[in-house]
């Protein structure tokens, strides 16, 4: 069972345990789990409700209910890259052909499957709370939380933009300028349920890049989102005239790498628990090292 605890200070005396649990960024949602869902609220090892009057030096735990699976994920023996794991967190170094969560078209193999399993080993009882998503054919670094508590807390990190993600790609053509920003709103192309489209009613999509290397009529960028739109770097660069290499859904050409060529390569994100920053690399995959 996933518990918090903390001590009372001179200034937090005589609040309700709500108010407190309310500074403790615990969201409504949770305080309603953990009173119909199997959890617990104690002050000194006594259980309480949160009308309960605190005092300086009380100790406040927190405990939350188990958490379920959903009745179709399913845990598999699928290799992991962990690149970071603590009790709160796990950072995944995702290869490309793996989806992020299961979908009909790809119920099994995906990075959810595998982490079932990862948790299990450890006979951790929880679900998977993926924060930074990556489409399935898009490599790199994914951060998951272990609770939905954390999730919670990173979500409106993210929200707050202090999530922060650096992509390298590699683009057809020679991108100009050097240095830029795309700012064009994304979104979904007619009745597709996949396609994105830079159009007027869609939501304000804001990319940045820096060119690396150019060569062959091809442009290796690195690149930093203001906002995370579905397909926004695809969308955006397929936009300027400069589809992804190997993204064949967006105008890109499949010869020399058979998926669209980028890769999520820096992850930063301000821990809440150890409450410093912290910041995670991966080197780019064979595929996109091979084409450059």
């Amino acid at each position: 069972m996933f518990q918090l605890r903390w001590i009372v200070t001179q200034q937090q005396d005589g609040m309700l345990v709500r108010e407190f649990l309310k500074q403790q960024h615990i969201s409504k949602t949770a305080l309603t789990d953990i009173k119909f869902q199997g959890g617990r609220i104690e002050v000194n090892d006594v259980p309480v409700t949160v009308r309960y009057v605190l005092k300086a030096g009380d100790e406040v735990c927190v405990s939350f209910p188990p958490e379920q699976k959903g009745v179709h994920m399913v845990a598999e023996p699928i290799p992991l890259a962990v690149v970071y794991e603590d009790d709160y967190v796990i950072v995944i170094n995702k290869p490309p052909h793996m989806s992020t969560i299961p979908s009909r078209e790809h119920p099994h193999g995906t990075l959810a499957n595998a982490l079932l399993y990862h948790y299990e080993q450890q006979q951790l009882q929880t679900t998977v709370h993926v924060v930074t998503r990556l489409d399935r054919d898009t490599s790199g670094l994914v951060l998951v939380a272990k609770h939905r508590h954390v999730h919670h807390l990173l979500s409106e990190q993210q929200k707050q933009g202090r999530v922060k993600r650096r992509y390298e790609a590699v683009c057809h053509g020679y991108v100009t300028p050097l240095v830029g920003t795309i700012d064009a709103p994304i979104g979904r192309k007619g009745d597709s349920i996949i396609e994105r489209e830079v159009r007027l009613d869609g939501q304000r999509a804001v990319t940045h890049y820096e060119v690396l290397q150019q060569k062959n009529e091809m442009t290796h960028v690195s690149i930093r989102l203001e906002t995370g739109r579905t397909h926004q770097i695809r969308v955006h660069f397929s936009h300027i005239g400069h589809p992804l290499v190997g993204d064949d859904l967006y105008g890109g050409l499949r010869e020399h790498i058979d998926r669209q060529a980028l890769h999520s390569c820096e992850l930063t994100f301000f821990h809440p628990f150890f409450e410093k920053t912290m910041t995670f690399h991966a080197p780019l995959p064979d595929d996109i090292a091979r084409l450059l």
